[in-house]
């Protein structure tokens, strides 16, 4: 096996490109702090939350059976 030589500039962008996409996964699939985000922008403009009788017209736009 041959030996590849990478420059630490090269090397270390690469790792903080790594880091990046390691904290976008988590944070995708960080449910929770998703929702807390969600709840606190709407705390700050209630103006853009939706009422659940808003979101459940929307879902039977969509062909949502909503019982």
């Amino acid at each position: 096996m041959e030996n590849v030589l990478i420059s630490e500039e090269k090397l270390s962008k690469v790792l903080h490109d790594v880091e990046t996409l390691i904290i976008d996964v988590s944070e995708l699939v960080d449910q929770d702090l998703i929702a807390e985000r969600r709840l606190a922008e709407i705390k700050q403009n209630p103006s853009i939350g939706k009422s659940e009788k808003e979101l459940d017209e929307y879902l039977k736009k969509r062909g949502v059976k909503i019982e």
